[in-house]
């Protein structure tokens, strides 16, 4: 069985975000970029599947510029098989869609037949958490998401999945797409030898035109602002100050 594991280029979420002085959106100028961190406990995941012997090959794809060459090298140096690249912008900035990057992919899976997709369950920079439902959609695949735990049994997944309430456990019949959460595992660092190996994976180039998807956006940013600076704390004479402020100023009773 094949795995597919879609994998972001990300601001990493080591630097602080500067937003550009015209408000248009992000500044990603000189800006250290990564592999988005629930991608990376997905191609973790993916590469455990396969030492287990559930998992024949893994491959790893990515959506955007050109520059995601270098996350895709960082999963095939963690263990992936090989990598498809998929350029569907030429500006950094652009960031693609969630509905184009789904009709993407179900063209991959179709060419490549997976029997599972392992994604993350949302991307650091925008935060959709939409892709990787909308694929199940496309493909009319079972789903599960938020993924804490994941077994392969059979032509079924057991996934235990992190709910308001605390841990759900489901089976999904295969093929399924399947969101991983934080708590899933933690990523290994990929060692220098393997870094070397990966230079000579394979890594496939193609385009959104290969898939017939059109990549203009549907939303417009209308403007980008930095987050509200705390105000200090104050502190207060009694508790009937407190409750008073509570009360009156803050609004919270």
């Amino acid at each position: 069985m094949k795995v597919l594991v879609p994998v972001k280029r990300v601001i990493d979420y080591n630097v602080k975000v500067r937003v550009k002085s015209d408000g248009s959106g992000v500044d990603l100028n000189n800006v250290k970029m990564s592999m988005n961190p629930f991608d990376e406990i997905a191609v973790e995941e993916a590469i455990r599947l396969k030492e287990a012997g559930k998992v024949e090959e893994v491959i790893a794809v990515s959506i955007g510029v050109k520059q995601a060459q270098e996350t895709l090298r960082t999963a095939l140096a963690m263990g992936a098989d090989r990598a498809i690249l998929v350029v569907a912008a030429d500006d950094v900035h652009q960031d693609i869609e969630p509905l184009a990057v789904a009709k993407i992919l179900k063209g991959v899976v179709e060419q490549e037949q997976p029997g599972l997709v392992l994604c993350g369950k949302q991307a650091i920079d925008n935060d959709m958490n939409a892709t990787g439902q909308m694929l199940a959609a496309l493909l009319g695949w079972s789903q599960a998401t938020f993924a804490s735990k994941v077994e392969i049994e059979g032509d079924k997944a057991r996934v235990t999945r992190e709910v308001d309430g605390g841990l759900q456990t489901i089976a999904v019949a295969m093929p399924a797409v399947v969101t991983v959460d934080l708590r899933l595992n933690e990523p290994r660092y990929a060692s220098l030898p393997n870094i070397m190996k990966a230079k000579k994976k394979p890594l496939d180039e193609k385009t959104a035109e290969d898939y017939g998807v059109d990549v203009s956006p549907r939303l417009e940013i209308v403007g980008t602002t930095e987050p509200a600076a705390r105000k200090a704390g104050v502190m207060v004479g009694s508790v009937d100050e407190l409750v008073d402020k509570l009360k009156n100023e803050a609004g919270v009773i």
